[in-house]
């Protein structure tokens, strides 16, 4: 699988810029069970048969070639030869993984991985490591680990140089503890049983969401203080970043540090919400609702995101792009068809456009 497929991007943008490269778009994309039969992913009758595999392949492809993202985060990848060789039909030359999914009895898959794909160079790529010192500090095992491996890609993009991309798959809501059903139990027995299982290992995964996503914080932050390369976070968190878990990935402040020390030196290290960016620079979309980008049942939420450092916040004396657009990709969600949607994802897609500052 190559890494490095080099292509000439002045043959991808828009040859009426009147700066060329002026425009960069960055995507996140939840592929849901991308995998090429004849595996199988998670249970051995899921397999997809050549004609729902051709139809999931073209569905990529028409979303690549219709918004034409510079940088795309994938999630859920399990074929990731198949999605390199996919990608570099429609012009991303550069694609790396980090790992691959764990395969049992010779065909069945679990564990799918992220990926990166690029129309610009990949520089370097690494899997995240989380400091297993401050894991412990915290109350954490000291072999703690990511439950999918954080991807972290430096792409030389135009105009801004180095860039570390993050490409994540937090712990799903999934609880980590099942109560099976025991027949020798009477049905209030099993309830309780199932009742407890969902109590305590649904706060397990919350614990190992929020811890995930707090060492690779850490891990980012003191990349940034060795590099002072921008950062751009990316991918499906499963959760959303209001409620609690995950609200530190967006810290703005410190206890007992003056407002001068603030502005002078934190402003450096944090991440922001493309989103709110997005809302900074366009007075239109103030009263504009979120798009949800996952639904269950009757309910829906954001999941997936794209966090920017200060070199694309508009407001910040070190930018040099802004947030000229937000786009939430969802009509196979909320409008499905299923000659075009039957094999697309249970994810809406979001690309946001950064535009270089005048």
């Amino acid at each position: 699988m190559p890494e490095n497929n080099p292509l000439d991007p002045e043959t991808i943008h828009n040859s009426n810029e009147l700066v060329p490269h002026s425009q960069l778009k960055i995507a996140t994309f939840n592929l849901f069970n991308y995998l090429e039969p004849p595996f199988a992913y998670y249970d051995f009758e899921r397999i997809y048969s050549a004609e729902q595999w051709a139809k999931k392949q073209r569905w990529i492809g028409d979303y690549l070639n219709e918004f034409q993202p510079d940088v795309i985060g994938f999630q859920e990848v399990f074929s990731p030869e198949s999605l390199c060789e996919l990608v570099l039909e429609h012009g991303y030359g550069h694609f790396a993984v980090v790992d691959s999914a764990e395969i049992v009895d010779d065909f069945i898959c679990r564990s799918p991985v992220v990926a990166i794909a690029s129309r610009y160079p990949i520089k370097g790529v690494q899997a995240v490591q989380p400091d297993l010192d401050l894991a412990a500090s915290i109350g954490l095992t000291d072999d703690f680990s990511f439950s999918r491996k954080v991807l972290r890609a430096t792409v030389d993009l135009p105009h801004i140089g180095d860039c570390d991309c993050y490409v994540v798959h937090f712990k799903s809501k999934r609880p980590m503890l099942e109560h099976e059903k025991d027949q020798q139990l009477c049905a209030e027995k099993n309830i309780i049983k199932s009742l407890k299982a969902q109590v305590a290992g649904g706060w397990g995964s919350t614990i190992q969401r929020g811890s995930e996503a707090a060492l690779l914080l850490v891990n980012m932050i003191s990349r940034r203080e060795q590099t002072g390369q921008p950062m751009i976070l990316m991918g499906d968190f499963n959760n959303t970043l209001a409620d609690g878990v995950l609200t530190h990935l967006l810290t703005d402040s410190l206890r007992f540090v003056s407002k001068y020390d603030c502005e002078a030196f934190l402003a450096k290290y944090l991440l922001q919400d493309s989103w709110d960016l997005y809302q900074a620079t366009d007075n239109d979309t103030e009263h504009i609702k979120r798009k949800a980008t996952h639904y269950f049942g009757e309910s829906s939420s954001v999941l997936d995101y794209i966090l920017l450092s200060n070199e694309f916040d508009a407001c910040s004396q070190s930018s040099i792009f802004e947030l000229s657009e937000h786009h939430t990709y969802d009509r196979h969600l909320i409008n499905p068809i299923f000659e075009r949607d039957g094999e697309s994802t249970d994810h809406g897609i979001v690309c946001v456009t950064l535009t270089l500052r005048s």
